[in-house]
Order: C-alpha cells, then sequence, then structure tokens
C-alpha cells in the first residue's frame, strides 16, 4: 500500500504545476475529469485546496453562452466534452464538502445554473437526454470508439443520463444550503423525473443490471456503477448489482480513470472490503517497473504519467481507512472503516481543523481503536452497521 501511494503522489506532484494538468508530456491541460480526481488527491494529502479552487474558477470562466464548460481550462483551443461539465458540478460539491469556503461554492451557483441549463434544452420530454452534441467522452475503453458510450435508436444513453443525474443532486444540495430553495425543489423535480426514465429504459430484469442504451443490447461497469451512485438501486438491490457487475466477463470494462467511480459504487453497495482486490491494474503497473500511473492498463499506452490513476491515493484513506466528510466544510467527519484482509492499519489525513488520525487492530474478535479528533470537529464510527459517537480530541473504542 505505501509503494502505491508513493507513486500516487509522484504522479500527481507531476501533473500539478500552475495548475492541475492530465499528464506533464502530452496535452498538459487542465480537463475536468482528471482535474476532479486530483483535486481530492491534494486534500487527503495535503489539505491545500488552492489548485482545486484555482481549477474550479478557471473552467467556470471558460463557460460560454450555451453553458457549457470547455473540457479543459484554460485552453486557446476550444474543446467541449459535455459529461465533463457535469464533473464540474460534481466538483464544486467536493469542495462544499471538505473545504470551509462557503462564500467561494456561493459564486459557482450562477455556472451550476448555467452548466444544467445547457443540458434541460437537450432534454426529451421522459427527461432523458436527446443527442447532445460535441464529444460525449466518457472513458477510454476498446469497445467504445473515441470513449463515446452507445446510444440507442432514439439517442437514449444510460452514461450520459445518469452523470445528469447526479448532478441535479448535487445541485439541489447546493442550492438548498446556499442558494435558491425554490430552485433545489425544481432540480429535486427533475431528478426525480430523470431516475424514473432510466430506470423505465435501462433496468433490464432478467440480467439484474442495467443496460448502455434502451435496445439493452450493451451493458457496462460504467452505467450500473452510475446507476448505483445515482440511487436508483440501493442496500441489498444495489450490493447485488454491483456484485453482478464485478463478476460478469461480458460487461465493457472501466479502466484506469472510471474505476474511481467503479470503487465508489463498491463502497455504496457495501463491498469496500474488496477494495484491496480491485488493485490488480496497479500491482501489474508496479510490476512493471513504472514510477507513475499511466493512463491507462492497456498494453500500448500512450501516456506513462496521467494523475487520473492516483486515486487509491484518496480510497486507501476514504474507503480502506474509513475517514470521510458528514457535513459541509468537513465539519463533521464519519469513520467507517473497510479493512477487507488487514488484521490492523493507521494513518491520518490533514483537516481543516488539524490533523486527524486512525489506528486500528483486530485482535481476535476484537477490534480495537484509536482516533484524533481536531478542534471543535465531531465523529462518528460505524463498524459492520454499527454507529459509534466519538468524543472531541483523543477516543478509544474496543468492539466485540
Amino acid at each position: 500500500m505505501q509503494r502505491i501511494l508513493d507513486v500516487g503522489w509522484r504522479t500527481a506532484r507531476l501533473c500539478a504545476h500552475e495548475t492541475y494538468m492530465d499528464c506533464p508530456y502530452y496535452e498538459q491541460l487542465q480537463y475536468l475529469g482528471d482535474t476532479r480526481i486530483q483535486a481530492l488527491v491534494s486534500l487527503y494529502s495535503t489539505g491545500d485546496a488552492r489548485l482545486m479552487k484555482n481549477a474550479i474558477e478557471q473552467l467556470d470562466s471558460s463557460r460560454t453562452a450555451e453553458g457549457a464548460t470547455y473540457s479543459r481550462a484554460p485552453s486557446s483551443l476550444q474543446q467541449y466534452i459535455p459529461p465533463f461539465s457535469l464533473w464540474w458540478i460534481g466538483m464544486v460539491h467536493d469542495y462544499w464538502m471538505y473545504v470551509d469556503d462557503r462564500d467561494f461554492v456561493r459564486t459557482m451557483l450562477p455556472g451550476v445554473r448555467a452548466v444544467l441549463s445547457f443540458f434541460a434544452r437537450y432534454q426529451k420530454p421522459d427527461a432523458s437526454l436527446g443527442l447532445v452534441p460535441w464529444w460525449n467522452f466518457v472513458d477510454w475503453v476498446e469497445r467504445w470508439p473515441d470513449g463515446v458510450p452507445p446510444r440507442g435508436a432514439d439517442a437514449s444513453s444510460a452514461p450520459l443520463d445518469l452523470q445528469l443525474l447526479l448532478a441535479y443532486g448535487w445541485a439541489a444540495d447546493l442550492e438548498e444550503a446556499l442558494g435558491w430553495k425554490e430552485l433545489a425543489a425544481v432540480y429535486r423535480n427533475e431528478q426525480m423525473r430523470l431516475r424514473s426514465a432510466a430506470q423505465a429504459l435501462y433496468w433490464d430484469e432478467a440480467r439484474g443490471l442495467y443496460a448502455d442504451t434502451p435496445e439493452h443490447r450493451a451493458f457496462s461497469q460504467h452505467t450500473n456503477s452510475l446507476a448505483v451512485l445515482a440511487g436508483l438501486v440501493e442496500r441489498e438491490q444495489a450490493r447485488q448489482v454491483m456484485e453482478r457487475t464485478l463478476a460478469r466477463t461480458d460487461l465493457t470494462p472501466a479502466s484506469i480513470y472510471f474505476r474511481y467511480y467503479l470503487h465508489l459504487a463498491m463502497r455504496k453497495a457495501g463491498l469496500g472490503d474488496r477494495y484491496h482486490d480491485m488493485l490488480g491494474p496497479w500491482r501489474e503497473m508496479l510490476a512493471s517497473r513504472l514510477t507513475t500511473w499511466a493512463e491507462t492498463n492497456s498494453p500500448d499506452v500512450r501516456s506513462d504519467c496521467h494523475a487520473w490513476g492516483a486515486s487509491p491515493n484518496i480510497e486507501l484513506f476514504r474507503t480502506v481507512l474509513g475517514i470521510d466528510s458528514a457535513a459541509p466544510g468537513f465539519r463533521k467527519v464519519q469513520i467507517e472503516p473497510h479493512l477487507g484482509k488487514l488484521a490492523k492499519l493507521s494513518g491520518s489525513i490533514p483537516h481543516p481543523k488539524g490533523e486527524l488520525s486512525v489506528s486500528l487492530e483486530l485482535v481476535d474478535e476484537e477490534l480495537r481503536g484509536e482516533f484524533y479528533l481536531p478542534g471543535t470537529v465531531e465523529g462518528n464510527f460505524i463498524w459492520r452497521g454499527q454507529r459509534f459517537p466519538l468524543k472531541l480530541g483523543a477516543s478509544k473504542l474496543r468492539i466485540r
């Protein structure tokens, strides 16, 4: 794990100068899909949010009259990847949850509204998206030409619909807390309409999975991960969907980049203890003696240094050690570890109020935990479905 963290941090640093950039050799551009992951690597590794804040501003400034952002900014060449504009909304939401800077988040709300207005003009009467212009890249996978997922006869595409569904939820959260509650209600309504349309269009009862198009001829890890993250299925049904998603070999697989969302969906579905088993591509790169993470895990990979592969530098702390924000500004903490095969683990992360540390050890049938919450930060520890409040400052727990 330490080698994976070291290589990830080296990759992240080489892909961050005065802005984040996808890679230090080829484009050297701040692509939004890459940047959302890079920003959280920065926060979990250093607590320094300045590059993240700058990236959000740069990309907001790239918006055109239609409302979409550039795919990357700053850039002298116009390029549009509409799904990346939705990840920008996710990035604003991330900043709101992990950084105590409400005033800045409030200034981004007009941009959030503009992006959703852009997508609204392409929604069909049932709320699903029709043909969205420009390059609708989702992930570099062999089965998708140019990284674009398949579309149905009416242009419907589950990965795009589900990313929009997530964005409506993030925007509603932001408006309820910092903006117009009336607009939050509109977004919640759109969220409900799109959720209903996605369930009707893409759920395949026979397979127990979500299809990429209404014709149900193609299936992917991407669609099913996004369906779980967007709440189309929850609890035991979400777990079953993710178990099938991981087990079936006929699904289009997620690349290094999109495994960030695959792993998030696993954690949400209660499969976080399997995270260690998902690190095969990273172990293969270590075995190939790479000292930075490659763009994809394909043999003919172009770039040997791509920071979107550094997501383990987030998830070894957020999923395995279990530290996550439970309130805007990281004002509350939730610690829900997924030890997998580990019997002992400790670590710390920077927090807006100081350093937050966790030490865990399984001895026979007893879990022993030591915690330190900085400042006035409140927190809860969750272990196998049980919730235990944590004291301010230092505390210990023993759970049989």
